[in-house]
């Protein structure tokens, strides 16, 4: 028999699907839809492995989705814009327009020679002004709505890529690109106000069942509701009052600083007069503006030499610091630290010498002799030194501080938020252009909807770092749309998460002239099953359920969760390897020696073997998947995809496992192209003999199990289903009553089984078992439920309680041969040792123990 020969195959059935039209997608009110997708790709130039398991998952669900009678949309697209392609302009003088679709070119190439099921007629890229114009126009009408405002705001700036970064984007103080530190300025940037849906995404998160819990309770803390009380400090001989949000005021006798942000209206005043302050606060602005970065970074404080009066203490004053780990945007801009409760505020009493005050007391410790040592106490407890306050638990300590501030109208209660408004200007070039136009005698003008969309430029320059748009000689002059004097275009671009908060709506209805077509978005939303990386948890995810509701408000659609189901896929992994200098090598530059010893390809020289970590170019292992598809085909690079772990865990990329995955293709070749079976459409036969019946029930309940593992992602599992009826095949020696059309059923439907795993082997396999209609386009086998059951089953033997036996038995058997089975096993025998049967109580089909 031949070899199976996946580039003649898969190119075949490649061109049968397209010409065929078999993915396209249209509206059918009759049927059920599935709306499955995965997050679209940056068009960086090559698909690497982590795509090919993040689109092989999608359309593993996409091919049973269909094949179960959903009307399946599996569209594709290109998060098209972003500062790479304005790097790529730089480095090699060319137009980032230019580098993008040359890339989304070659893109779409890889990904079509994965056999993907994806209906390329609603292909969209968010730089084509085709799709930004609707972004623009939304952003007028969140205009209207006042979700949208402008104001001068310090925020993180990127010195490496020359513009603004969200908090999101600042990892460890550092840019998530450049890995560049970030400094502190203070620029005009527009904000969309996602703040005023802070309740609301919070509250709707309980009902996202189908959302990984790791990511649900990452948007919880980030959205970081907290209820508190807001506190009036007086000044030791100045006018001004401090006011502090505080969500532990029961530890306010343990008081024993104030600290203000460097960007506190306080601090600025002193700063004026403080040389040495100002000094300070420069140095704060140098960090990144998100509570992670001051989380992270040496809490530093600045001595103003002013004291704070106590609010409940006559004569007790604090002094007050500036200090940088105190956020302006969180809260007043200014805390009260309590070392004793505190970690960062005793980590700070420590450095500066200020007194820790224990006042909530664990149970078992007495308050006269406790201390603080190395770590702040957070537990639950009793409080003591605390006034009114003393023996009240923590939660009544802070009931009982807040009705007396408020009492002494020097406190209210209030909910604060960790989410800030999402600020979306950024300084670059290669971005949806901002469609307001400002006048010095109109103020900020929108750009009227029938001049949309404001297009970028072509005839730009990048020939320095910064944002040539602020340059050009003639895109930002522009005359005011409502006096008609000269005026000037904005020159900042949205931020990219702008553009991918929106495009699984797009994807409704690419065509249509207006941001969405209403019938097609009530038909097609929410995304049933969306598939990315956990790395989005906060970023994209958080953004997409917030602008799906501003859509809503605008009327644009009528749903206010994008992503009903959210699957968050692992990494894909390697080992990695450098040469005798420390210098990264590419698996490909390796060897094995004579002796096995790894070295590299060219020199021979020895290679040390690192630890496996994800796929990346910077430490060079990765594996091309173009070089995989044309040594093995696609369908083996799918199948070890799914097959060598959870989807949801990291995978080891290995070559023995890829081989592993081919030589499987070709045992499924040798066994369903094999030749004896009977034609299809023959007869069933009415009697099947003990062989073809074992074989049925094995068939039938691989579809249970592998349509079960299907619908709860465990691919690999469904996988491992898959070789266990490929292995009863092997075994399966004929029958001569029924052999030959159980045979033919299980072949039928082990090639059905992978076909959404591996769709070219098994449309060629389909055609050869002389189906006409293509497997694509065929329904899911349903199990016969008689066969699900067992002829036999496992009984666990008693006596006296105790387990002696198991036996395998028939099912349902009679108490009289049941009892003849069990005493007739030598287990049992010995354990009775000749005492009497008092009873035997039975479990039907489970147990059966003898009572003596």
């Amino acid at each position: 028999m031949s070899r199976y020969n996946p580039k003649l195959a898969e190119a075949k059935w490649q061109e049968v699907w397209r010409r065929r039209e078999a993915f396209r997608a249209v509206e059918d009110p009759g049927r059920p839809k599935y709306y499955v997708l995965e997050m679209f790709p940056y068009p960086s130039g090559r698909i690497h492995m982590g795509h090919v398991r993040n689109y092989t998952m999608g359309d593993v669900v996409a091919r049973f989705k269909r094949a179960r009678g959903f009307n399946v949309l599996h569209p594709m697209g290109w998060d098209a814009f972003g500062l790479p392609a304005e790097n790529a302009a730089l480095e090699n003088k060319v137009h980032p327009a230019k580098w993008t679709y040359e890339n989304i070119a070659n893109m779409r190439r890889q990904l079509m020679s994965m056999g993907l099921s994806l209906d390329w007629s609603r292909e969209l890229a968010t730089c084509d002004p085709g799709y930004y114009r609707h972004q623009q126009k939304m952003f007028l009408d969140f205009l209207k709505a006042g979700l949208v405002y402008r104001k001068e705001s310090w925020v993180n700036w990127d010195p490496a890529e020359h513009t603004v970064l969200a908090n999101e984007q600042v990892i460890d103080g550092r840019g998530w690109r450049s890995g560049v530190p970030v400094e502190r300025r203070k620029l005009a940037q527009w904000f969309l106000k996602i703040t005023a849906y802070a309740e609301e995404l919070l509250g709707a998160l309980d009902g996202l069942e189908r959302w990984p819990d790791k990511v649900r309770l990452m948007q919880r803390n980030w959205i970081g509701r907290s209820e508190g009380l807001r506190l009036d400090f007086a000044l030791r001989g100045r006018p001004e009052k401090v006011e502090v949000f505080t969500t532990r005021p029961d530890t306010l006798f343990g008081a024993s600083f104030l600290a203000l942000s460097a960007e506190h209206p306080l601090t600025q005043a002193l700063a004026r007069d403080n040389p040495a302050l100002a000094a300070f606060v420069e140095r704060c602005r140098q960090g990144g503006t998100s509570a992670a970065d001051v989380e992270t970074a040496e809490k530093l404080g600045f001595d103003t030499g002013l004291e704070a009066a106590h609010p409940f203490r006559a004569g007790e004053a604090v002094p007050v610091f500036v200090a940088n780990f105190v956020l302006m945007e969180y809260g007043t801009g200014a805390i009260f630290g309590c070392p004793a409760h505190d970690q960062r505020d005793l980590d700070f009493a420590r450095k500066y010498g200020l007194a820790v005050k224990p006042v909530v007391i664990p149970a078992e410790a007495e308050p006269a002799g406790y201390r603080i040592a190395a770590e702040a106490y957070t537990g639950p407890g009793r409080l003591a030194n605390s006034d009114f306050l003393d023996g009240l638990t923590v939660a009544a300590a802070k009931a009982a501080v807040a009705a007396r501030a408020e009492a002494g109208g020097f406190g209210r209660r209030e909910v604060n938020w960790r989410l800030r408004d999402w600020g979306v200007s950024r300084q670059r070039y290669w971005g949806c252009p901002i469609p307001i136009i400002h006048c010095a005698s109109c103020g900020m003008v929108p750009v009227p909807e029938a001049d949309l969309p404001v297009s970028l430029p072509e005839d730009v320059e990048f020939d320095r770092p910064g944002n040539p748009l602020d340059r050009h000689p003639s895109w930002c002059h522009v005359a005011c749309p409502s006096c008609g004097k000269p005026a000037r275009r904005e020159t900042d671009t949205f931020d990219t998460f702008v553009d991918s908060s929106w495009y699984f709506a797009r994807f409704c209805s690419p065509q249509a002239s207006s941001p969405v077509q209403r019938a097609a978005v009530d038909y097609w939303l929410p995304v049933d099953q969306y598939i990315g990386g956990v790395e989005h948890a906060i970023l994209h995810l958080l953004y997409s359920r917030f602008y799906t509701r501003a859509m809503q408000k605008c009327g644009y659609l009528d749903v206010a969760e994008p992503f009903a189901g959210l699957f968050t896929q692992g990494m894909v992994c390697h080992a990695t390897y450098r040469d005798e200098a420390g210098q990264w090598l590419f698996p490909a530059d390796t060897r094995r020696a004579a002796d096995g010893a790894l070295v590299h390809a060219e020199t021979g020289r020895p290679v040390s073997i690192g630890r496996s970590e994800k796929m990346s170019k910077s430490r060079k292992n990765v594996v091309d998947p173009e070089d995989i598809i044309e040594r093995y085909g696609a369908d083996t690079a799918r199948w070890f995809m799914l097959s060598d772990s959870p989807p949801e865990r990291d995978l080891e990329w290995t070559e023995a496992g890829v081989e592993g995955a081919w030589r499987f293709t070709q045992r499924l070749w040798r066994l369903a192209a094999a030749e004896g079976l009977p034609a299809p459409g023959a007869s069933q036969p009415n009697e099947f003999g003990p062989a073809a019946l074992a074989l049925r029930r094995a068939t039938h309940k691989a579809i249970r199990r592998v349509t079960e593992d299907i619908e709860g992602f465990r691919f690999n599992v469904a996988v491992a289903r898959i070789y266990e009826l490929a292995n009863a095949l092997t075994e399966f020696r004929g029958d001569p009553s029924g052999g030959a059309w159980a045979l033919r059923e299980a072949v039928k439907t082990l090639v059905r089984l992978a076909g959404p795993m591996m769709p070219h082997l098994a449309e060629e396999l389909w055609q050869l078992l002389g189906h006409d209609r293509l497997l694509a386009e065929s329904a899911w086998p349903e199990p016969e439920a008689a066969l699900l059951v067992d002829e036999t089953v496992t009984v666990a033997v008693q006596v006296g309680g105790k387990l002696r036996a198991t036996l395998s038995l028939a099912r349902d058997l009679g108490e009289p041969e049941l009892r003849q089975a069990v005493l007739a096993e030598d287990k049992i025998k010995r354990a009775l040792d000749g005492r009497t049967i008092r009873k035997m109580v039975v479990v039907p089909n489970r147990v059966v123990n003898l009572v003596v």
